[in-house]
């Protein structure tokens, strides 16, 4: 009698889990197939470089420049398209137009250490 105690609790325990995991997987799913807002962004191409110790990804730093003169806003952002990534590679140090995606409370930084994805890129200079 124990013994089937026992093995109840270690299923209970095991499909709690597994409920977990499934939750957790739902929720990057989630925060990565909708956006939480949409835009574009125009400015020079700062670095673009390959990161991480684990996951690798994309991260790069345009500078924007609202007037001359004045003191440039940093706009940080990941990609997560090699393609892409190959593009902006060739564009460093040139003014690009980028389009991205915001996802907020994405759960890990293997995605990408920004929560702007970059989902095309124009070279405007």
């Amino acid at each position: 009698m124990p013994t089937q105690k026992r093995l109840r609790t270690s299923l209970i325990l095991l499909g709690l889990l597994a409920a977990a995991v499934a939750g957790f997987a739902l929720y990057t799913w989630i925060t990565l197939s909708w956006s939480y807002s949409e835009g574009e962004r125009a400015g020079y191409l700062q670095k673009f470089s390959r990161k991480g110790w684990l996951c690798k990804t994309w991260e790069g730093e345009i500078l924007l420049s609202s007037m001359p003169g004045a003191i440039p806003e940093r706009f940080a952002f990941s990609v997560r398209d090699a393609k892409l990534a190959q593009e902006l590679s060739a564009a460093t140090g040139k003014r690009v137009l980028l389009s991205y995606s915001q996802h907020r409370g994405v759960p890990s930084s293997c995605f990408g250490e920004t929560e702007y994805f970059v989902r095309r890129v124009q070279v405007t200079q």
